[in-house]
């Protein structure tokens, strides 16, 4: 079973670590096999934009090009999936973040991309991509409130 410590403060009061969590709970006779913590690392590579504007890719039927706001700048990335919606707010990780690959579950770094002829200078997110589930069938949408361009 997997047990979000976020969640367990709004359940308890809780003021140690994960690792000292962890402890605790196998010394209390339940066994914690492991502890992740979701964005470790991630810093200022995955941050939080606005989906501008989304065109067809000029070789490829399945793929568009999402244009992705990110409050100083605008990227534009090659994206697979089918819920690209101008206007959304989207995790959006560049190059050099460290991310799990959405086809190997395996961690991955993510380097420049040139796709079906066209550079993608970043990825917009799905929740296996972040380690959050195992869905991988479009992309996190983020409440409207989330603050464009923050970590």
């Amino acid at each position: 079973m997997r047990v979000s410590v976020k969640w367990l403060k709004d359940y308890i009061d809780l003021n140690i670590s994960p690792p000292e969590l962890a402890n605790r709970l196998t010394m209390s006779g339940n066994e914690v096999k492991t502890v992740e913590t979701i964005g470790e690392g991630w810093g200022d590579y995955v941050i939080i934009g606005q989906i501008a504007a989304v065109n067809p890719h000029p070789n490829a039927d399945r793929l568009r090009l999402a244009t992705v706001n990110l409050g100083n700048e605008q990227r534009m990335v090659v994206c697979g999936a089918p819920n690209l919606i101008v206007g959304d707010k989207v995790v959006f990780a560049s190059i050099g973040a460290r991310l799990k690959d959405g086809h190997t579950g395996q961690m991955m770094q993510l380097k420049p991309a040139k796709i079906r002829g066209v550079e993608s200078s970043g990825m917009i997110c799905s929740e296996m991509e972040l380690g959050i589930s195992e869905n991988h069938e479009g992309i996190l949408v983020l409440p409207k409130e989330a603050p464009v361009g923050t970590n």
